[in-house]
C-alpha cells in the first residue's frame, strides 16, 4: 500500500507562460555548481526571486513551463532554493520528467491564472487538487499516476532505484 505524503503548502511565486530552462539555470553559470547557478535563477524574469524565495515556496506558472533545453540544472536550481513544488497550466515534457526524476513535485492545473503572486496555496499532487487558501478556492489538477508518485515518494529516480536494489537482495 502506498502512503501518500501530506499536501504541500506554500507561498506562490507567479510566473507567466513559456518560462524556459535557460531562465531557470543560466548557461553562463552552469559549470560553477548548483550553489552558484541557483543564485541566478530567474534573474532576468524576477530579479528578486533567488534572494527572496524561501524553503517551501511554490512556483506557479502558465503554459509550457520548462521549455527549452533538457538541462536538469533548471530543476536542481529550484530544489536548491527550497521550492517545494511547481504548479503550471502545462509543462514541457522533458522538464516534467526531470522534475519527477529529481524529486520535485509538479502538478498541471488549468486554473493557475486564478492564483496571484504571494497567495497561500496547498498542492496535492497525489489527489490532483490545488487549494488557494488566500481566495478560499479549490481547483482541479492532474493527479500523478502511481508509478510517478512512487518516484516522488522515494525522493526521485536514483533513491527509488537504490531502494529497489536494496529490497531485492
Amino acid at each position: 500500500m502506498t502512503i501518500h505524503p501530506k499536501p504541500i503548502e506554500g507561498r506562490a511565486w507567479r510566473l507567466g507562460d513559456n518560462v524556459d530552462t535557460g531562465q531557470l539555470a543560466l548557461a553562463e553559470y552552469s559549470a560553477q555548481g548548483v550553489a552558484v547557478y541557483a543564485r541566478h535563477c530567474l534573474e532576468h524574469l524576477r530579479p528578486e526571486f533567488a534572494a527572496e524565495v524561501r524553503p517551501g515556496d511554490l512556483v506557479v506558472a502558465g503554459e509550457n513551463f520548462g521549455s527549452g533545453s533538457s538541462r536538469e540544472t533548471a530543476v536542481l536550481a529550484l530544489k536548491h532554493l527550497g521550492v517545494a513544488a511547481v504548479v503550471a497550466a502545462s509543462f514541457a515534457r522533458l522538464f516534467f520528467r526531470n522534475a519527477i526524476n529529481l524529486g520535485l513535485p509538479v502538478v498541471e492545473c488549468k486554473e493557475v491564472a486564478r492564483i496571484a503572486d504571494g497567495d497561500r496555496v496547498v498542492v496535492d499532487p497525489w489527489r490532483g487538487q490545488v487549494d488557494n487558501l488566500t481566495r478560499q478556492e479549490s481547483y482541479p489538477a492532474s493527479a500523478l499516476p502511481e508509478h510517478l508518485r512512487e518516484l516522488l515518494e522515494a525522493g526521485g529516480l536514483v533513491p527509488w532505484l537504490e531502494r529497489r536494489m536494496r529490497d531485492s537482495r
